[in-house]
């Protein structure tokens, strides 16, 4: 009698922390889901071309490898999330928008180093300060259908002293059927937005041509 109810007891205990052990473990999955954010690419691919009398100015923009390495993560469809890399995917885009205008471009470490300042010949520094948005109207699907992005750009000489202060925004728009697999694209029509208009804000700076 003694052996049956210690086995009985034992029993009872080993299918509790089994019990025990699946709903942590449920928990545990449910929390890496949640916390789970689809990586995408807002790297813009239609953006301001080369312009045939540019500026004669050069200018520099300022890019560090941090920079580059910045992830951020907003809202997706469907209560998910999305990662990428605001920086590292406007900077072609960036670059583009400054060769529109003026007919060197070159891209500087940091506004303190002199010497590569310097060697650039930069008469202007673009410095730029990015942040961006996203949402999704499906609660079905995970890719952004809405992307803001926000840019300012810091303007200075070749002494890193401030010129002027720059202000754009880019927003963009993408449903389901348009994605093909491409679903950062509300991202990337955000960004060539950006670039097309930042050019327009530059030509309106007579300080900055």
């Amino acid at each position: 009698m003694n052996f049956h109810f210690f086995s009985s007891s034992a029993g009872s205990s080993l299918s509790t922390m089994g019990r025990m052990v699946r709903l942590l473990l449920g928990v545990m999955a449910a929390i890496l889901l949640v916390a789970c954010a689809h990586p995408i690419s807002i790297e813009g691919k239609t953006l301001p071309e080369r312009s045939a009398q540019p500026s004669p100015k050069k200018a520099a923009y300022v890019l560090s490898a941090a920079d580059r390495q910045k992830e951020v993560t907003t809202a997706g469809g469907g209560g998910d999330k999305v990662s990428y890399y605001p920086y590292r995917d406007f900077e072609r885009a960036l670059r583009s928008a400054l060769a529109s205008v003026y007919a060197d471009v070159s891209v500087l470490p940091s506004l303190s180093d002199a010497s590569a300042i310097r060697e650039s010949g930069a008469a202007l520094i673009f410095v730029p300060e990015i942040s961006t948005t996203s949402y999704s109207s499906s609660i079905l699907t995970w890719p952004p259908t809405m992307f803001t992005l926000s840019l300012t750009l810091n303007v200075f000489d070749a002494q890193a002293a401030p010129i002027a202060r720059l202000r754009v925004n880019g927003s963009g728009n993408a449903v389901w059927e348009e994605f093909k697999g491409d679903f950062g694209l509300a991202g990337r029509r955000a960004v060539e937005v950006a670039a097309k208009a930042l050019v327009e804000e530059i030509r309106r700076n007579e300080k900055l041509l």
